[in-house]
């Protein structure tokens, strides 16, 4: 059993939870992530790690509540516990000192550019850092983004706080500022991670995206995370989850994720109906 040590609102649907995992913090890495499972008929979630603590034992994910798995995650509170954690999954992000460093994260895709953006700032990169939301209400790690940041811009779909737009107006200005950039860190929706591959890809800057597909084991034994990359099918939780963003098959990519949509919908329509029968 996980113990969770700390549970945030971070807004209406965007939760935070801090869990003790002495093990897994002690070996977990910018990039990587983790498979949980609630109970015995809980099914299993992969989380991408929003912050680890080495000297506190403690794993920091950031999740939010779309079907039922997340919606009953959500219902947990401090001092309750989890009853697997499995991890450190994955393979790490490459950290190098690469010399100028965009990171950029699209809603809930802020917490997993986090670790990425801070081990960036600490092997010597100057890191500039885009977050964007639909609106203020559901921005998140704004002092985080900014203590490890050179340059710092926020973004939502409304102006309601930083600029208005999206992601990718910032990173443009960027580009066609002149402004060097030697590397390019997005996390996010599928769209919008396209879009910034596709921004990036006439410049020819090295482009990473984190990619989180229907996932089952976090093994590669399943193959449910298949992706294709470089015309390769590769599997996100061995290989990944980040990839060259000039060579994923982001079409593909939609289309898996729409797999199981009316299952997911069914599932959290049959877990409310037994909550509503006690």
């Amino acid at each position: 059993m996980y113990r969770i040590i700390e549970r945030k609102d971070l807004s209406s649907t965007i939760k935070l939870m801090r869990i003790a995992a002495p093990e897994i913090a002690k070996k977990a890495q910018a990039g990587q992530f983790v498979i949980l499972r609630i109970h015995d008929h809980g099914e299993r979630i992969p989380m991408t790690i929003a912050d680890f603590d080495r000297a506190q034992g403690t794993i920091t994910i950031v999740f939010q509540v779309v079907g039922k798995s997340t919606e009953e995650l959500a219902t947990l509170k401090e001092g309750e516990s989890i009853l697997n954690f499995l991890g450190p999954l994955g393979q790490p992000s490459e950290i190098k000192k690469y010399g100028k460093a965009v990171c950029i994260g699209g809603g809930v895709g802020v917490a997993p550019i986090y670790p990425i953006a801070r081990a960036l700032h600490e092997a010597g990169n100057q890191v500039i850092s885009i977050i964007g939301a639909r609106n203020e209400k559901m921005l998140f790690y704004e002092e985080e983004m900014n203590s490890v940041s050179d340059h710092f811009h926020i973004v939502t779909d409304d102006g309601s706080r930083g600029n208005q737009g999206l992601v990718t107006d910032i990173l443009c200005d960027l580009l066609e500022s002149g402004e060097q950039i030697d590397l390019v860190f997005a996390i996010g929706p599928v769209p919008m991670m396209r879009a910034v591959a596709e921004l990036t890809r006439g410049h020819g800057i090295k482009t990473f995206v984190s990619l989180n597909p229907i996932m089952v084991d976090g093994t590669g034994m399943c193959g449910g995370c298949r992706v294709s990359v470089g015309e390769t099918s590769k599997f996100a939780c061995v290989d990944g989850p980040d990839f060259d963003a000039h060579q994923v098959d982001f079409d593909q990519l939609l289309e898996r994720q729409k797999m199981y949509c009316q299952e997911e919908q069914d599932s959290k329509e049959h877990w409310h109906q037994c909550k509503c029968r006690g």
